[in-house]
């Protein structure tokens, strides 16, 4: 049995963060996964920016309600889950995700919590745990599922590597560089390709 393991941001939808960061004209909230790849180094920066601007929840959600998933997402996840299960691991949190989920048709979704005080200023993080999806995938191959993942930033590698087959997605340089043992595609077309082929070579084994 197989099972697909996608990244959201940047594979699925746009990154919510650059989004937030090009309306409210902050460039340090434009940094992602891509560029830092310490989780907990990235989002302490983010909460402190946050916290010096006096920016709130409810704003970053009214940007993501003015998102949509990025172009050829929805039928490329329609096409997915025709042939394998599939579930979303990423590391956006349920407070960001949910408007993009619906339409998306609610594939399920592994994620983590914000933690907002009265105000609306959000105050911390909990991770659903360390290395969240690493330890899906491991999970999952406990279940005897064998796992195709494929996702786009440093904070995925760990993910791909530890999936019997990973694909690098929408990457940047930068990391194709770093990870060249995963092959790299840039197209929906082409990812439908490598998947169809991760599958081809699973089942030879």
């Amino acid at each position: 049995m197989e099972l697909a393991c996608l990244d959201l941001e940047g594979v699925l939808i746009p990154e919510i963060w650059i989004a937030f960061a090009e309306e409210t004209g902050i460039e340090e909230l434009k940094a992602t996964t891509r560029d830092i790849p310490d989780y907990d180094v990235l989002m302490k920066q983010r909460l402190r920016i946050l916290d010096e601007h006096g920016l709130t929840l409810p704003q970053i959600q009214d940007t993501i309600s003015r998102l949509a998933p990025l172009e050829g997402a929805r039928d490329f996840i329609d096409w997915l889950r025709e042939r394998f299960q599939v579930v979303i691991l990423s590391d956006t949190f349920y407070e960001f995700a949910a408007p993009l989920m619906k339409q998306l048709g609610y594939p399920t979704l592994l994620c983590h919590k914000l933690e907002v005080n009265e105000e609306g200023r959000i105050t911390d993080y909990t991770l659903r745990q360390r290395d969240p999806k690493r330890q899906s995938v491991r999970a999952f191959q406990l279940l005897n599922y064998r796992v195709i993942a494929a996702g786009d930033s440093y904070n995925d590698t760990t993910m791909l590597a530890q999936a019997e087959s990973g694909i690098l997605f929408h990457a940047p340089q930068n990391v194709i560089e770093e990870f060249p043992q995963f092959p790299a595609v840039q197209t929906f077309s082409d990812l439908k390709q490598a998947f169809v082929d991760a599958s081809a070579r699973d089942l030879k084994i």
